[in-house]
């Protein structure tokens, strides 16, 4: 992959000249964006997958589902439907995608689910319930210029800064990385728990914000409980067990269930991948499978697996929270 990646390297100013055009465009109004009477909240990143958006929303729910009517809206990627829909206790990971029923099975009490990859679509759709939301948490849509979100939160891993990183094909990036002054907040995700305040001010540095824009840190902390369909256990009772994966990096959990003592074998797939009958089957004959919260949505619907599928929870921690959630509450009641 690395060396196709350096041979596709003369697709790189032709990738970097299609999307600067497209946002300057927008930028010069020769593309129209939408607004809408209700704060937006947008999540995002430059890179492809594995930022921590997921956290990141579930962190923005936890804090504001007790205040306002939140609504999440995602595009839905590989369910097996089509346009708008609005999450039901009859959806599954199949219907919805696996991280917004993540977001369902978690919230359904408090948040209103839905997916549409027609992002205008589905706020119209949103703002005509009988409940109409007051916030709107838009999850991965920060390339999805048809609207335009009050609040922009840019998300950058620690270790894969896009400061550092070139576009597609021979980089991550989906856009140029000029498209990050777009963002109101920058978010630098997965740090280490001793990350140094030098080390932040040379991150910092690195990403050059603008005078508008606050940089923020946070972490991925894990937790010390697994839990099944039917039980919940502490982790280090799983002696051994065999972890599986279907995200863009796996790394971080890796690294932390090694660092706890475990010993397991690791079973790694594509982000977000759809297991076939035969993966089934042979996962089937495993004693013990760990697997992500995300990766759950998905195979928990197999009998074979149920009694032996346990997930690890994990949510993003943020360094100077109150500020984080005053610059939040800011936006949206600047916005009402």
């Amino acid at each position: 992959m690395k060396l196709l990646r350096k041979i596709l390297f003369p697709i790189v100013p032709i990738y970097y000249l299609v999307t600067w055009l497209r946002n300057r465009f927008y930028d010069l109004g020769l593309f129209k964006s939408q607004s809408y009477p209700v704060p937006i909240i947008c999540v995002g990143n430059l890179s492809t997958g594995g930022t921590g958006k997921s956290p990141m929303i579930e962190l923005l729910i936890h804090f504001l589902k007790d205040s306002f009517c939140v609504a999440t809206l995602s595009r839905g990627y590989k369910r097996e439907t089509e346009g708008f829909r609005l999450a039901t206790v009859s959806d599954s990971a199949k219907t919805l995608g696996d991280e917004p029923f993540q977001f369902y099975s978690k919230f359904h009490k408090n948040v209103q689910i839905a997916v549409d990859s027609n992002r205008q679509r589905g706020i119209e759709n949103l703002l005509r319930l009988p409940k109409k939301p007051n916030v709107i948490l838009l999850d991965d849509a920060f390339q999805h210029r048809k609207v335009t979100a009050g609040l922009n939160i840019l998300l950058t891993t620690y270790q894969d800064l896009y400061a550092d990183d070139l576009v597609l094909p021979t980089g991550n990036l989906r856009e140029p990385k000029e498209g990050a002054k777009r963002a109101q907040i920058i978010v630098v995700t997965k740090c280490p728990d001793d990350i140094s305040a030098l080390e932040k001010k040379q991150i910092i540095s690195k990403l050059k914000p603008q005078n508008n824009q606050e940089v923020f840190f946070s972490a991925i902390e894990y937790s010390e409980i697994v839990f099944s369909a039917e039980a919940s256990y502490n982790l280090s009772n799983l002696k051994t067990f065999t972890l599986i994966t279907g995200i863009a990096n796996a790394g971080p959990l890796v690294s932390y269930l090694k660092n706890s003592g475990l010993e397991f074998e690791h079973l790694n797939f594509p982000d977000h991948h759809v297991f076939t009958d035969a993966e089934i089957l042979k996962l089937a004959q495993f004693e013990i499978l760990l697997t992500t919260e995300k990766d759950f949505m998905r195979l928990k619907v197999y009998e074979t697996l149920r009694k032996k599928l346990f997930f690890i929870p994990i949510k993003a921690v943020i360094h100077e929270q109150e500020r984080f959630q005053n610059l939040v509450l800011n936006y949206i009641k600047g916005a009402v």
